[in-house]
């Protein structure tokens, strides 16, 4: 049958009918107490529920539902780079030599531990990676492709921007 491995395929069928149910099983109140979260995650019950027209215990039920769903993944607190001295936000755009599976999985690795990683996309088209990364200046910018990527026999190259303004930064999803 060429080598088409039905139960990968009856799996990951079955993991996509998972997810599609989670969203179906949410209403609009779910999307409205999403919404408030994704903006301030340390609005209470009481506060949402006065906004979506729910009682505080609901709103409780509801969140605990979204997080153990993994709908919610983190409730964070997002920082100022420029206030912690960070002041330079830079877009990484790598390819590699190689994609064999150990090769992505050892880049992976490494970008998860390296602390100015903010993002990390493995993406289609020309990069295979591209990286987010807030640094001190570019002393620390250099140190990093030293490390990651001129030690690195698996870096084919990258290319470097280095981001002028922040016009917009976000996580919300709705």
């Amino acid at each position: 049958m060429g080598g088409v491995d039905f139960d990968l395929l009856l799996t990951k069928n079955i993991e996509l009918r998972a997810k599609y149910d989670q969203f179906r099983n949410m209403d609009e109140k779910d999307l409205e107490i999403l919404r408030l979260v994704q903006r301030n995650a340390r609005m209470t019950a009481e506060a949402i529920s006065q906004d979506v027209g729910l009682s505080p215990p609901a709103v409780q039920k509801r969140l605990k539902r979204l997080r153990e769903t993994g709908v919610i993944e983190k409730d964070i607190a997002v920082l100022s780079p420029s206030r912690i001295g960070r002041d330079m936000t830079i877009i990484v755009d790598v390819i590699l030599e190689r994609e064999s599976r150990r090769h992505l999985d050892e880049f992976k690795r490494k970008m998860r531990n390296a602390r100015c990683v903010q993002q990390c996309y493995y993406t289609t088209g020309e990069a295979d990676f591209m990286l987010i990364l807030t640094v001190q200046d570019i002393k620390e910018y250099e140190e990093f492709t030293q490390e990651h990527f001129f030690d690195e026999s698996n870096i084919s190259r990258f290319k470097t921007s280095v981001v002028m303004d922040r016009v917009k930064v976000s996580l919300d999803v709705l």
